[in-house]
Protein backbone atom coordinates (compact mmCIF):
# COMPACT_ATOMS: atom_id res chain seq x y z
CA UNK A 1 0.00 0.00 0.00
CA UNK A 2 1.45 3.51 -1.07
CA UNK A 3 1.55 6.38 1.63
CA UNK A 4 -0.67 9.32 0.21
CA UNK A 5 1.63 12.61 0.29
CA UNK A 6 1.27 16.11 -0.75
CA UNK A 7 2.94 17.63 -3.84
CA UNK A 8 5.39 19.27 -1.56
CA UNK A 9 6.46 16.12 -0.27
CA UNK A 10 7.51 14.98 -3.97
CA UNK A 11 10.09 11.65 -4.00
CA UNK A 12 11.07 9.98 -6.86
CA UNK A 13 9.04 6.43 -5.79
CA UNK A 14 5.34 6.03 -6.70
CA UNK A 15 3.04 7.38 -4.23
CA UNK A 16 -0.65 8.31 -4.13
CA UNK A 17 -1.15 11.84 -5.47
CA UNK A 18 -4.45 13.50 -5.18
CA UNK A 19 -5.85 15.36 -7.74
CA UNK A 20 -6.91 19.16 -8.72
CA UNK A 21 -10.42 20.02 -8.06
CA UNK A 22 -12.60 21.36 -11.00
CA UNK A 23 -12.73 24.74 -12.27
CA UNK A 24 -16.09 24.87 -13.49
CA UNK A 25 -19.45 26.81 -12.33
CA UNK A 26 -22.81 27.60 -14.37
CA UNK A 27 -21.46 29.50 -16.99
CA UNK A 28 -19.39 25.70 -18.16
CA UNK A 29 -20.63 24.70 -21.56
CA UNK A 30 -17.58 22.57 -22.20
CA UNK A 31 -14.99 20.86 -20.12
CA UNK A 32 -11.47 20.66 -20.75
CA UNK A 33 -10.23 17.12 -19.44
CA UNK A 34 -6.78 16.17 -19.23
CA UNK A 35 -5.61 12.90 -17.75
CA UNK A 36 -3.83 13.92 -14.40
CA UNK A 37 -1.62 16.99 -13.71
CA UNK A 38 1.94 16.62 -13.91
CA UNK A 39 4.45 17.50 -10.94
CA UNK A 40 4.66 21.45 -11.34
CA UNK A 41 1.15 21.17 -11.56
CA UNK A 42 0.71 19.43 -8.43
CA UNK A 43 3.70 21.22 -6.26
CA UNK A 44 1.56 24.71 -7.62
CA UNK A 45 -1.90 23.57 -7.62
CA UNK A 46 -2.58 24.58 -11.14
CA UNK A 47 -3.65 23.53 -14.01
CA UNK A 48 -1.28 23.55 -16.83
CA UNK A 49 1.62 24.66 -14.82
CA UNK A 50 4.69 23.55 -16.94
CA UNK A 51 6.06 27.08 -18.57
CA UNK A 52 6.29 24.30 -21.43
CA UNK A 53 2.65 22.89 -21.48
CA UNK A 54 0.99 25.01 -24.47
CA UNK A 55 -2.21 24.89 -22.68
CA UNK A 56 -2.49 28.65 -21.64
CA UNK A 57 -0.69 30.05 -25.00
CA UNK A 58 -2.87 27.90 -27.07
CA UNK A 59 -6.27 29.04 -25.33
CA UNK A 60 -4.86 32.93 -25.75
CA UNK A 61 -4.50 32.22 -29.64
CA UNK A 62 -7.56 31.38 -29.83
CA UNK A 63 -9.40 34.50 -28.23
CA UNK A 64 -6.80 36.82 -29.15
CA UNK A 65 -9.15 39.98 -28.49
CA UNK A 66 -9.17 39.11 -24.98
CA UNK A 67 -5.59 39.18 -23.21
CA UNK A 68 -5.25 36.58 -20.47
CA UNK A 69 -3.98 37.37 -17.00
CA UNK A 70 -0.42 36.93 -16.41
CA UNK A 71 0.46 33.35 -14.87
CA UNK A 72 1.21 34.92 -11.43
CA UNK A 73 -2.69 35.88 -11.90
CA UNK A 74 -4.14 31.82 -11.86
CA UNK A 75 -7.58 32.85 -10.18
CA UNK A 76 -7.74 35.29 -12.86
CA UNK A 77 -6.63 33.01 -15.83
CA UNK A 78 -9.35 30.62 -14.09
CA UNK A 79 -12.01 33.22 -14.31
CA UNK A 80 -10.65 34.42 -17.82
CA UNK A 81 -11.50 30.48 -18.78
CA UNK A 82 -15.04 30.56 -17.40
CA UNK A 83 -15.87 34.18 -19.22
CA UNK A 84 -15.41 31.68 -22.07
CA UNK A 85 -17.77 29.28 -21.10
CA UNK A 86 -14.85 26.61 -20.67
CA UNK A 87 -13.89 24.64 -17.33
CA UNK A 88 -11.27 22.50 -16.46
CA UNK A 89 -10.77 19.09 -14.87
CA UNK A 90 -8.94 15.82 -15.11
CA UNK A 91 -10.12 12.59 -15.44
CA UNK A 92 -8.22 10.96 -12.38
CA UNK A 93 -9.37 12.29 -8.88
CA UNK A 94 -6.22 10.38 -7.50
CA UNK A 95 -3.58 7.65 -8.82
CA UNK A 96 -0.07 6.27 -8.02
CA UNK A 97 2.73 7.43 -10.19
CA UNK A 98 6.14 7.88 -10.45
CA UNK A 99 7.00 11.26 -12.59
CA UNK A 100 4.36 13.29 -14.80
CA UNK A 101 3.85 11.11 -17.67
CA UNK A 102 0.53 9.80 -18.30
CA UNK A 103 1.94 6.32 -18.76
CA UNK A 104 3.22 6.01 -15.26
CA UNK A 105 -0.29 6.30 -14.08
CA UNK A 106 -1.37 3.13 -11.71
CA UNK A 107 -4.31 2.59 -9.17
CA UNK A 108 -6.50 5.37 -10.67
CA UNK A 109 -9.65 6.36 -9.13
CA UNK A 110 -11.91 8.59 -11.94
CA UNK A 111 -13.81 11.62 -11.18
CA UNK A 112 -17.35 11.96 -10.47
CA UNK A 113 -18.40 13.20 -13.82
CA UNK A 114 -22.26 12.64 -13.09
CA UNK A 115 -21.63 15.20 -9.51
CA UNK A 116 -20.05 17.53 -11.94
CA UNK A 117 -22.63 17.67 -14.69
CA UNK A 118 -25.51 18.54 -11.74
CA UNK A 119 -23.09 21.47 -11.06
CA UNK A 120 -22.97 22.61 -14.47
CA UNK A 121 -26.47 22.22 -16.29
CA UNK A 122 -24.92 24.07 -19.86
CA UNK A 123 -22.51 21.44 -19.89
CA UNK A 124 -22.65 19.91 -23.33
CA UNK A 125 -18.99 18.90 -24.99
CA UNK A 126 -16.22 17.13 -22.92
CA UNK A 127 -12.73 18.54 -24.79
CA UNK A 128 -10.33 15.60 -24.24
CA UNK A 129 -6.85 16.97 -23.69
CA UNK A 130 -5.22 13.77 -25.23
CA UNK A 131 -5.27 10.23 -25.73
CA UNK A 132 -5.23 8.93 -21.82
CA UNK A 133 -8.31 11.54 -20.90
CA UNK A 134 -10.11 9.85 -24.27
CA UNK A 135 -10.32 6.47 -22.76
CA UNK A 136 -13.32 7.78 -20.57
CA UNK A 137 -15.29 9.31 -23.24
CA UNK A 138 -17.62 6.79 -23.27
CA UNK A 139 -18.07 8.16 -19.59
CA UNK A 140 -18.54 11.33 -20.76
CA UNK A 141 -20.97 10.61 -23.40
CA UNK A 142 -23.12 8.58 -21.05
CA UNK A 143 -23.44 12.00 -19.28
CA UNK A 144 -25.09 13.58 -22.42
CA UNK A 145 -21.64 15.40 -24.10
CA UNK A 146 -20.11 15.58 -27.05
CA UNK A 147 -16.83 14.00 -26.58
CA UNK A 148 -14.20 15.22 -28.78
CA UNK A 149 -10.17 13.79 -29.35
CA UNK A 150 -7.79 16.66 -28.99
CA UNK A 151 -4.32 16.51 -29.28
CA UNK A 152 -2.45 17.37 -25.71
CA UNK A 153 -0.91 19.92 -24.89
CA UNK A 154 1.51 18.64 -22.87
CA UNK A 155 5.35 18.87 -23.35
CA UNK A 156 5.55 15.09 -23.93
CA UNK A 157 3.43 15.41 -26.83
CA UNK A 158 5.91 17.29 -29.32
CA UNK A 159 4.82 15.25 -32.68
CA UNK A 160 2.30 17.98 -33.15
CA UNK A 161 3.34 21.44 -33.70
CA UNK A 162 1.51 24.30 -32.10
CA UNK A 163 0.28 25.58 -34.72
CA UNK A 164 -1.55 22.06 -35.73
CA UNK A 165 -2.68 21.72 -32.29
CA UNK A 166 -3.95 25.32 -32.47
CA UNK A 167 -5.96 24.18 -35.69
CA UNK A 168 -7.69 21.29 -34.30
CA UNK A 169 -8.51 22.84 -31.23
CA UNK A 170 -10.06 26.08 -33.27
CA UNK A 171 -12.23 23.74 -35.33
CA UNK A 172 -13.74 21.83 -32.51
CA UNK A 173 -14.55 25.24 -30.41
CA UNK A 174 -15.98 26.57 -33.30
CA UNK A 175 -18.14 23.88 -34.39
CA UNK A 176 -19.87 23.82 -31.43
CA UNK A 177 -19.96 27.90 -31.06
CA UNK A 178 -17.48 28.63 -28.54
CA UNK A 179 -15.54 30.83 -29.96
Amino acid sequence: MSEKRSAADAVPESVRWQGLGAVADARTQALVLGSFPGVRSLQLQQYYAHPQNQFWPLLQALWPQCPQPPREDYAGRCEWLLARGLGLWDVYDSCEREGSLDSAIRAAQVNDFAGLRERCPGLKLALHNGGESYKHARQTEALGLTAIKLPSTSPAHASWSFEKKLQAWREALAAHELL
